[in-house]
């Protein structure tokens, strides 16, 4: 299972964002990190970046490919073939019509992860042979697809209808968050704008900031009138785009393709400036600026009362989840093991123990 790692999380596909550094970081913390492959022009591109991310960590990561709407669509079958040629052994895909992808990847022995926003696509990607399913809320950054249908109510039906494993995904961000997803029925959790914060991003810090500090309704959804609605962090640029929107009286992308050009989302991760561009992301809970992977995952996501919930719902075994991964994967949840858990002093790396970081 994807999830078996030491934690049950998957990093997810993000443009501009996840590259080589940022995957690499999320797989040495131990959950799964993921290669976004249209960040690179070329296939070419895709193949150095995957060569790269192997010299900065010896850990399984993936590639993720999303086939979006495109007046010129990249070669989507070059860039699977790049990733089964380098031997990346886990893909996930997302979009439209992903059946010819998912056959050339699958011929291949790649396991496949699809990401879906209902549970009639979900189907279909099972019909087409994906191994797991990434369950996406309306809740989720980026494309949120056009049924609306928050995480509580498509979990719970994923749970009842799909006959494959899933994970969640859409405004997951601490360790409650996964306890919920668990209980709801995934296996584990997708989390994107959540990576974006921690030290090891590829994301300038004024954005790291301006994501924390920013509030629940602080997200736009833009592009429906084209049936491409995406959740965006709202500025300038998107309030703006949305009255485009508003006062578009046709169906020419025209007046809204320079509001929302990638080139221009990309600055705003180099440079800095919230407002230059578009920049997907939801919001997030203040206090989680700046931590490392390591922290995160190892600490923050496990921190009571989530600790003590997880132990419960693995022990007593989820709906194929054995008992004994929690002792195995993560004995220090059980409580204070050895002199650098009693009373949380650091250890020989200056990390403190799970209890004093949880206080």
């Amino acid at each position: 299972m994807l999830t078996r790692q030491i934690v049950p999380i998957v990093q997810g596909g993000m443009q501009h964002v996840g590259t080589a550094d940022l995957a690499s970081a999320v797989s040495n913390a131990g959950a799964l990190g993921i290669i976004t492959a249209l960040i690179f022009p070329t296939p070419e591109g895709l193949r150095e970046e995957i060569r790269r991310c192997r010299t900065l960590t010896n850990r399984p990561f993936g590639v993720n490919i999303t086939l979006l709407p495109s007046l010129v669509p990249p070669d989507y079958a070059a860039y699977a073939r790049v990733v089964i040629e380098e031997g990346v052994k886990v893909v996930e895909t997302a979009g439209n019509s992903p059946g010819p992808v998912i056959k050339q990847l699958k011929a291949a022995g790649i396991i496949v992860l699809h990401k879906c926003t209902s549970i009639r696509h979900a189907q279909s990607a099972v019909k087409l042979g994906v191994d797991f399913l990434s369950i996406d809320g309306f809740e989720c950054a980026g494309h949120v697809g056009e049924s609306d249908i928050t995480n509580f109510i498509l979990l719970s039906r994923a749970r009842q209808t799909l006959k494959v494993p899933f994970i969640a995904s859409g405004g997951f961000a601490d360790g409650q968050g996964l306890a919920a997803a668990l209980c709801l029925g995934a296996s584990g959790i997708n989390m994107g704008t959540r990576f974006m914060c921690t030290v090891e991003a590829p994301v300038h810090v004024n954005i790291k900031k301006e994501i924390v500090k920013a509030q629940e309704t602080d997200t736009a959804l833009v592009l429906r009138k084209w049936r491409n609605t995406t959740r965006l962090y709202k500025n300038k640029v998107v309030e703006e785009a949305l009255k485009v929107e508003r006062e578009a009286t046709g169906d020419s992308f025209e007046p809204m393709a320079p509001l929302v050009s990638g080139k221009r989302g990309k600055m705003v991760f180099v440079d800095g400036d919230p407002n230059f561009g578009v920049s997907l992301s939801v919001s997030l809970f203040p206090g989680v600026f700046s931590l490392s992977l390591f922290y995160l995952l190892d600490i923050e996501l496990f921190c009571f009362p989530t600790k003590e919930l997880l132990t419960h719902i693995l022990l007593i075994g989820l709906d194929g989840w054995p008992g004994h991964w929690l002792d195995s994967r993560h004995p220090h949840l059980q409580g204070p093991r050895g002199e650098d858990r009693e009373g949380g002093r650091a250890d020989s790396q200056g990390k403190v123990g799970v209890d004093q970081a949880c206080s």
